[in-house]
């Protein structure tokens, strides 16, 4: 049975969300979620040494085979999107730095994923989460980073599932054509 780990990122300068997941075949579980809280700390760039040094010892403690980080969205407070901006760079850095492939998510994208809505708010992801990884209530956090993080590994997880074809047939014979090696022949 395939295993992989996949680790969620949810960006910020001041609280980092990063939430783990193990899976197997068709089942995710949780492994550790949790946040990187920079708060006391008054330098942005040491900030960002934080995040990188955080992030790489995730890294090396899971093992990882792919990371999923939450997309910045557009705010209308320009230094804030920079900044942000700035920590994601740095968790990718990370990531790459590990050669661990990336793969980024808008925010509406992992709440329609995990809630069928794409204006869920967070506690409707955090509970959602709750059910579909069968998290107890002592392992739940009151930081909605961690579980925005987690979602983002959860949607990576989800989308993984689906099927993507990018090849196009022009009709059925075409993709009998281009298939030969799934058609049957039953003694015709």
């Amino acid at each position: 049975m395939t295993e992989k780990i996949i680790m969620g990122i949810d960006p910020g300068t001041n609280v980092m969300g990063y939430g783990l997941i193990k899976v197997k075949g068709n089942k995710a579980s949780m492994m550790a979620m949790g946040v990187i809280d920079m708060r006391k700390m008054h330098d942005p760039y040491l900030r960002l040494g934080r995040i990188f040094e955080r992030v790489t010892s995730l890294i090396d403690e899971f093992l990882p085979d792919e990371m999923a980080i939450e997309a910045p969205f557009f705010g209308k407070n320009i230094q804030s999107m920079l900044k942000l901006g700035r920590a994601q760079g740095v968790a990718i850095a990370a990531a790459i730095h590990h050669d661990i492939p990336i793969h980024e998510y808008a925010p509406m994208k992992i709440k329609l994923a995990l809630t069928g809505q794409g204006l869920a708010s967070k506690e409707q992801v955090a509970g959602m989460l709750k059910r579909l990884l069968n998290i107890k209530d002592d392992d739940m956090t009151p930081f909605l980073d961690a579980t925005d993080a987690l979602a983002a590994a959860y949607c990576h997880f989800m989308q993984a599932g689906t099927p993507v074809n990018d090849v196009k047939y022009g009709s059925w014979k075409d993709f009998a054509n281009k298939n030969k090696d799934r058609i049957k022949c039953n003694g015709l």
